[in-house]
């Protein structure tokens, strides 16, 4: 399933898209988990990208705050 969304993080706009599915993966989720994609926008700019594997990590900190919140609704 795809969800697409935003969230306010300290103020800011992250617009994210995340697929994920009712079991987890041990090959492609995340940390064996149930989104196997994942996207984080801040600012119109691609700040964290999952596709089956890593091809963009969070790194700052308010990418790093958005994660951790789709991990917990979503993972």
């Amino acid at each position: 399933m795809w969800t697409k969304g935003s969230l306010n993080i300290n103020g800011t706009d992250c617009k994210f898209w995340v697929k994920h599915f009712e079991e987890g993966s041990e090959v492609y989720g995340i940390n064996e988990g149930r989104i196997s994609k994942l996207e984080i926008r801040v600012n119109g700019k691609t700040t964290c990208n999952y596709d089956r594997g890593w091809d963009i990590e969070p790194q700052d900190a308010t990418t790093k705050k958005a994660y951790a919140e789709l991990l917990k609704r979503f993972n």
